[in-house]
């Protein structure tokens, strides 16, 4: 029986510090055998540690992730790109390989200030977004 060619996602937002991060690394536990997720940013920086934090409560490691800018893909062939911020949307640049464009904006979760209970609880709740939509738009039966 032939392999099945797992489908690429790139997952684009400004920084590459949170939502993205988010997006791959739930693509990548949940759903490995039909996808492959990949996440970048318009002007990356470096992954939030409370990206961190919220992925491990859930059992997803990220913490080797690493920010990169969009143009590390350019001519890479990808069978979605999705924006997951409105400023990522209005300045990802066009991916002449990708099959589809998705665009979902989610709160940028590193924006809020106050106490560290305060982010943790608006990253959680950032995350769990992005897990009901993936579940939505990519899922069908989790494959762990």
């Amino acid at each position: 029986m032939p392999a099945v060619r797992k489908k690429k996602i790139l997952f684009v937002c400004t920084h590459n510090s949170a939502r993205s991060q988010m997006a791959e690394g739930f693509i990548n536990s949940l759903y490995s055998k039909m996808y492959k997720a990949y996440s970048a940013g318009t002007k990356p920086g470096k992954v939030n540690p409370y990206a961190i934090k919220v992925m491990e409560e859930v059992g997803i490691d990220i913490s080797n992730h690493k920010s990169k800018s969009v143009s590390l893909f350019k001519g890479t062939e990808f069978d979605y790109v999705v924006t997951v911020c409105a400023k990522a949307k209005e300045t990802c640049p066009f991916f002449p390989g990708a099959k589809k464009y998705l665009h979902k904006g989610f709160l940028d979760p590193s924006s809020i200030t106050g106490s560290d209970e305060k982010k943790l609880s608006v990253f959680r709740q950032v995350r769990d977004e992005i897990l009901n939509w993936i579940r939505n738009i990519f899922g069908g039966n989790d494959d762990k």
